[in-house]
């Protein structure tokens, strides 16, 4: 498991009119305080409305669409919760901007994922004002680049976690997600893109025996799990081919492939062609 080091992107207070931010996708976590006004965000298909006093908690890989309804003031915080080497090169993604394929090395894990448990959308902490009260020191303290209160933002993210992991750690069984919801699917694979996944492994997070959950998965995304799972290997390894300087080795590696022989012959048999067509050819 990665480390947890929590890392603020960005944070602000957000006054606006009746707004709207159109549908995409996040590289990281997003935390919304309704502090004034009324929203409707879509989360993942699901629709909610958030009223004044309210949280929202949008988990990286997610598609969402948030909509101010009135007037609001909404401080809002982008964050990594999980240590990556290159965080500094990730970024808060552009309204419209659904497709990640070439962002996934920076994706954050999920905390559904990586824990088992269900942390909502909507967050209803035990003890609101504390988590309210915490939330907008964070956000006041990082819009100073002062080493102090950057530390102080830092030390109140760590808090916000600890509060968050400790209401939902619990009672995992039963926080599992539902067995029809594959919401997650795209960015599991895409978080475990490197790694052998096994049809039980992914019915075991689906809550789910293996049979009922290749039905589903088939029923829902018109192949089997590995198919679907080669098919994000192969595409990522042609954007890796075509705009990076990495070895076929490496691409191989970083996609799942066995060896570079497996990746070679599994990429020309889905493409029509061998790996080294697709290298970005230098300008003459």
């Amino acid at each position: 498991m990665k480390p947890i080091v929590p890392y603020i992107r960005e944070c602000d207070f957000a006054v606006r009119k009746p707004w709207i931010m159109p549908e995409r996708r996040l590289l990281d976590y997003l935390i919304v305080f309704i502090q004034e006004g009324q929203c409707r965000f879509t989360v993942d298909e699901v629709e909610y409305r958030f009223q004044r006093g309210e949280f929202c908690f949008i988990q990286p890989g997610s598609l969402n669409r948030l909509e101010g309804l009135t007037n609001t003031i909404t401080p809002f915080a982008h964050m990594d919760i999980f240590y990556h080497p290159d965080r500094e090169q990730s970024f808060p993604t552009r309204a419209g901007q659904t497709d990640l394929t070439p962002y996934l090395h920076l994706l954050q894990p999920r905390l559904n994922d990586v824990f088992g448990i269900d942390v909502p959308v909507r967050l209803q902490p035990r003890n609101p004002a504390k988590f309210r009260d915490t939330f907008l020191q964070m956000v006041e303290c990082w819009q100073y680049r002062d080493p102090l209160m950057q530390l102080k933002a830092q030390h109140a993210a760590t808090e916000l976690l600890v509060a968050i992991l400790e209401e939902h750690r619990t009672d995992i069984q039963q926080l599992r997600p539902s067995a029809q919801s594959f919401h997650w699917i795209s960015s599991y694979f895409s978080f475990h893109l490197s790694e052998p996944l096994s049809v039980e492994a992914m019915a075991r997070r689906a809550n789910l025996s293996p049979s009922r959950f290749s039905a589903l998965f088939k029923q829902r995304f018109g192949m089997a799990p590995y198919q679907y799972l080669l098919e994000m290997r192969v595409s990522h390894a042609r954007e890796l081919l075509e705009t990076t300087e990495l070895s076929q080795e490496e691409i191989a590696a970083y996609c799942g492939f066995a060896d570079i022989h497996h990746f070679s012959k599994t990429f020309k048999k889905k493409t029509g062609k061998p790996p080294g067509a697709f290298r970005r050819r230098p300008e003459a």
